[in-house]
């Protein structure tokens, strides 16, 4: 190839191309840039195969590899495409979705939930509603309210006791 040999920079090609792209695929994560990124490395070789040296006991692969390897990391941070792939341990998030069975328990809940606090008085219940689920603080109920906090906490406290009596039957 240092001599300008085709017939080599094809033989070199055959016999190396899989590894090399598989490096810069494994690096790039995109095939399309991978196989921008092998095309530009065989242009490389193409034109700096007269600076590989054997006697300085590094194998050709090994040659090929480390500028593959450059190359690829090179593409990676001038596009900055990592800041864009999505995150492999994503893929393997499970999916928060409930189920259809799930579904199923979780509207009966609601439904018998809804039904437990239509057992409270009104004033308690809007007060368990705004704590869980507006969240107000016992603080900011109790003074709209014009009650110790003291007091607040020991209603909400009473009221979810028969609430999870009233869930439990």
């Amino acid at each position: 190839m240092a001599a300008g040999d085709q017939g080599a920079l094809q033989l070199v090609y055959q016999q190396t191309s899989a590894k090399l792209f598989g490096i810069c695929l494994r690096i790039l994560g995109d095939r399309s840039e991978a196989e921008d990124a092998l095309q530009d490395i065989y242009v490389t070789v193409w034109r700096r195969a007269g600076t590989f040296d054997p006697g300085r006991g590094v194998s050709p692969i090994t040659w090929l590899a480390t500028l593959a390897r450059n190359r690829a990391i090179d593409r990676l941070r001038a596009s900055k495409a990592h800041l864009n792939r999505p995150i492999e341990a994503a893929a393997e998030t499970p999916d928060a979705s409930p189920l259809a069975d799930g579904a199923l328990v979780g509207a009966e809940t609601y439904r018998r939930m809804q039904g437990c606090m239509g057992e409270l008085e009104p004033d308690t219940a809007a007060y368990i509603r705004a704590a869980f689920f507006d969240g107000k603080t016992y603080a900011a109920l109790a003074e709209a309210a014009g009650a110790p906090v003291g007091t607040m906490k020991s209603w909400i406290r009473r009221a979810l006791m028969r609430l999870r009596a009233c869930l439990e039957q």
